[in-house]
This record gives C-alpha cells, structure tokens and sequence, in this order.
C-alpha cells in the first residue's frame, strides 16, 4: 500500500507531502488545477521517461519520493532480496531526482536503482488505470493483455512470444542453410579439389628453408669438397703446413723456457692452438667424406622447388606460404560444412518448435477458462451500468499458423441491445458504450489484481446519472478490498469516497503553484456542491451534495 508521497519542484508543484491511507480515496478540482500531476509523479518514480520540462521553472531539480507498506506481499521482498536492495522488512522507500538537463538519478531503499528495477518493482505495487483506456480496448494487442492479465499468465505469454521468435531463428537458419547449401556447391567442391592437390604435394612445415639449403648445398658439391681438401692440406698435408710449422715453434720454445720460466705460458697457449687446429682438420676431413656431388638428388630437388614454386604461383602465394594456405582452405570448408548442416538444423528447429507448442498449448487454456469467466463477469457489471440487456463475450479462433502470441486470435464480442448478435466491439459499441464496458473490465480485472494499489485516472469520463453512482459504489465496494484512488469530475463518484482531497492552483509571489488539500466534512460538502452547480453555490446545491455524502457514508 501507498504510505506516503512527497513531491517537490515537479511541473507547477513546488512541495507537496501526502499521507495516504487505505480504502477509496477521491481527488477533485478544476479542469487544469493539476490532479493528474500527481499520477505523473507516480509514474516517474516508477519507471517512466524522464524529461527536464518536467522541473519546475525556476528550480534546479525535482525530486519525488514515496513509502510503501510491504508487509502480506512476500513476492515483494523477494524481488527486493534478489535485487540487492533490500531495506526495512515492511517499508519500501523509492526516491528520483531529475536536473532540467533531463538526467535523473533512481533510488530504492537508499541504494542505486536503474530505470528497469523501477519498473519491475512498480508492476508489484501500483496499477493505474488512464482515462482514455477505452480508447486502446478496440486494438488486438489491448485486448489479448487484458485477457492475459486475467488469466495470470502475462509471464507465460511473454514466454509464448520468445520461443516463438526462437522458432523462427531456427527456421530461418535452416532455411537459409538449405538455400546456402545449394548455392555453395560449387564452392565446397573448389575448396575440397584446392585442398586434396596441396595434400597430395605433401607439404612438410619449413620444408621451403630446407629444400633451398639442400639445393645450395648439392649445386655447389665440388666447390665445397675442393675448398674443405684445400683448408686440410694448407693446415697439415702440404709442406711447410701450419701444424708442422707449429711444432717447430713450441719445440724451439720449449728447449728455452728453461732458461725462462715466463715463457711457459706462451707455450700452454700454444698447445690449445695445436689442439683446436687438429680439430679442425678432422672435422674438415669428416665434411669433406659427407659431401657427395650427386646430380640425381640435385635433380630432385630441384624438380620439388618447381613442384612448389609452381604451385605458389597457381595460388598468388610464396611457395613457404602453402602450408598457412592449405589450413586456411580446411577451415573454411569445415565453416561451411558447419554452417550447412541441415539435418542438425531441422533438429534444432524441431526442438524450438515442439517448446513453442508446450508454451503455447498451456497458454491456450489458461486463456480458454479465462475468457469463459471473464465474459460472464463483464457482462454482469455492463448490466449494472445502464446497458441491462448487453451480453460481453471473448472469442478464441484458431489461427491457421502459430503466431508470436500463441496459437489462437482474441477477439472482444458485444451485444449492447436485446435480441442483437454478438459482434466485434470496434463495430458495435458508441464512445458512452466504450467507456461503460471499459470501466466494467477494469473493475472486474482489479478484482483479481495482485496488486495493493489501483488508481483510476477520469475513467468516468462521458458518465453520468445513475451510472455515476454505481460506478461509485463499485469503487468503493473495491476500496474494501484494495487501496483505491480515484480522479474524478463527477459528484456521484466523489461523495463515495471515504476520503476526499481537493486539488487546486493559484499565484504565489508571481508563479502558479499546485496544493492539494484534505477535505473533512463541511469541506466535502462544498466540493460536491460545486461539482453538482458550478460556480455560484446555492443551499439547494449544497443540501444535495450533503444527502449524497449522508447516503453514501450509511451505503457498504
């Protein structure tokens, strides 16, 4: 339930504080005294766009903030629990502030809230019904939500309307991979004819650097073995070779290090030098006995460097890029390969088809017991506003292809007169007709609302007499159930209400400023009084709106 609200420099309001109490509660004025200001900061806080007009002129920002009594209503403080913006365990504080720029900043329970969670939370706690809602009951959409908001399966539709939109996903990726698949043939057969002619090169990784070093290697034979003898001999076979000349320098050196101790090492240096230098021999000697001038194996290699390097020109390559090209090509064909798996396509499809249905399905009968019961419901209250001999029934046809909202169209049928056939409500009803049967949904699907908090924004609008006053008590008889706040032109409405605020506007230091007033009983009276007479009061007026209050205070 609405405990309190407080709004400050909002449009014309510059600060208002309101304490609600339960029961049906009525707010009157004059035209463009600012009553509907107050739903509008309702609105605001929870979830509705925000625009910087909306700041007082004059002020920097507004800011509006309400309480609301939690307790009964455990879905309440679970969402808040899933949330993470738990408070007190009965009190849900909500509080928005917007600067002229049209930013704004959400509050729930102290803690930062987005825009969503303001919605999402308001959907359990307040539900306004707008004065021109009659005018949106004519349309498909408007009328299939007001029979799933009946029916309690709001959620389950817009489960139904998902998997739908997951079915044809599913659809058309098949579709589209049938089509693919025909028109990429071609393609998957040139990539499958390129991939089995570089697979049957039988690419080695680095074989480009090794193929070049062997040619190198093999077309340069006799030079390298030439070069190798002569390094052998110049170091130890030819006469005067650098070993035999070393020897003779370390055997000279040696007879006089003992004259000289300093020369010793000299002579270790030496010695490495005698060493390194047979080394090298033997390994020159070994490289020279692996060389072999082989014009075969040079011919091989030289017709496998043709092999690849052909092929690289084939393919605008260079020939060490074959191997990256060959996985390149694999993975795309394994991409379409994949892509243009119809048969686990036709599955996927199948599965989201057969979800669709269940959904659908479960839809279908929550919606066929509703409508039953919904139809009777409406048509007994349209009988109690004027229209004695209506009848109201909803009509479920099948549709000939599952649609996005379940599997059957929703139509509203009317019959306003006695011995007439139903017909669509679009056709049939007048805008007085519209407005009646509206208001008598509304009621009846407030009746089954969850939440604690119903207001009704001039849906009286174009009622009057006696209508007017069952229109009263049946917002008062909901007032029992539910706290109810009404906004109304309409005396017949007002004086059911167990409480009355009145909303008014005037100048204050050269700005015109919004207050809205609590009335008690003499208050009321003239309220009323102007409502039924206009401008001038006259006893008359004004003992008629005191029976009306006195009729309506002893009526349940």
């Amino acid at each position: 339930m609405l405990l309190s609200l407080l709004v400050k420099d909002f449009v014309i309001v510059d600060s208002i504080a309101l304490d609600f109490a339960p029961g049906f509660t009525v707010l009157t004025g004059e035209t463009g005294a600012g009553k509907s200001i107050l739903l509008d900061a309702l609105g605001l806080l929870l979830g509705d766009r925000a625009e910087g007009s909306l700041v007082r002129e004059g002020a920097e920002k507004a800011e509006i903030s309400a309480e609301f009594d939690s307790r009964q209503r455990p879905e309440i403080k679970a969402w808040l629990q899933e949330n993470a913006l738990s408070g007190d365990d009965d009190i849900v504080l909500i509080r928005r502030v917007l600067d002229k720029s049209g930013r704004s900043r959400s509050f729930i329970n102290g803690q930062p809230a987005t825009l969503t969670q303001l919605k999402q939370l308001g959907e359990f706690l307040v539900d306004i019904h707008g004065q021109h809602a009659h005018q949106s009951l004519v349309k498909a959409e408007a009328q299939r939500e007001l029979l799933d908001a009946y029916a309690g399966s709001s959620s389950l539709a817009r489960e139904v309307h998902q998997a739908w939109q997951e079915w044809q996903a599913a659809r058309k990726a098949r579709a589209d991979a049938d089509k693919l698949s025909r028109e990429s043939e071609v393609e998957r057969e040139r990539l499958t004819w390129q991939i089995n002619e570089l697979t049957e090169l039988g690419l080695q990784q680095d074989e480009w650097a090794s193929l070049n070093q062997s040619h190198s290697r093999l077309a340069n034979a006799a030079e390298l073995v030439q070069s190798a003898q002569y390094a052998v001999d110049t170091l130890s076979e030819m006469e005067g070779n650098c070993l035999s000349v070393l020897t003779q320098v370390q055997t000279r050196l040696s007879k006089l290090a003992n004259l000289d101790p300093r020369l010793a090492d000299t002579l270790s240096l030496l010695d490495s030098v005698d060493a390194e230098l047979r080394e090298v021999v033997y390994s020159l000697r070994d490289y020279a006995s692996d060389i072999d001038e082989d014009p075969g194996q040079l011919q091989q290699v030289e017709s496998r460097i043709d092999s690849l390097m052909s092929m690289a020109r084939k393919y605008r390559v260079q020939p060490q890029e074959l191997p990256l090209k060959l996985e390149d090509w694999q993975t795309q064909l394994a991409a379409l390969e994949a892509s243009t798996d119809s048969e686990a396509l036709a599955l996927a499809e199948t599965a989201s088809l057969s979800r669709y249905r269940t959904l659908a399905e479960a839809l279908s009968g929550k919606r066929r017991q509703a409508a039953s019961e919904l139809s009777a419901r409406i048509s007994k209250e349209m009988q109690q506003l004027a229209m004695s001999s209506a009848r109201f029934a909803i009509e479920l046809a099948a549709l000939a292809e599952p649609g996005a909202h379940g599997l059957e169209s929703i139509e509203y049928l009317v019959a306003a007169n006695a011995g007439t056939s139903l017909r669509p409500l679009a056709k049939v009803a007048s805008g007085g007709e519209l407005s009646r049967i509206s208001l008598a949904m509304q009621v009846v699907i407030s009746q089954v609302a969850s939440v604690p908090t119903l207001i009704f924004d001039e849906v009286d609008v174009g009622i009057g007499g006696r209508v007017a006053e069952v229109i009263g008590h049946m917002l008062k008889q909901l007032g029992q159930r539910y706290q109810v706040l009404c906004i109304t032109h309409l005396p017949q409405v007002a004086s059911c209400g167990e409480q009355h605020w009145q909303v008014s506007k005037r100048e204050e230091k050269k700005r015109v400023v919004s207050r809205i007033t609590p009335l008690e009983h003499e208050q009321r009276v003239l309220e009323i009084a102007r409502m039924l007479g206009g401008a001038e009061l006259t006893q008359t007026t004004r003992q008629h709106a005191a029976e009306m209050l006195e009729m309506n205070r002893a009526t349940p």
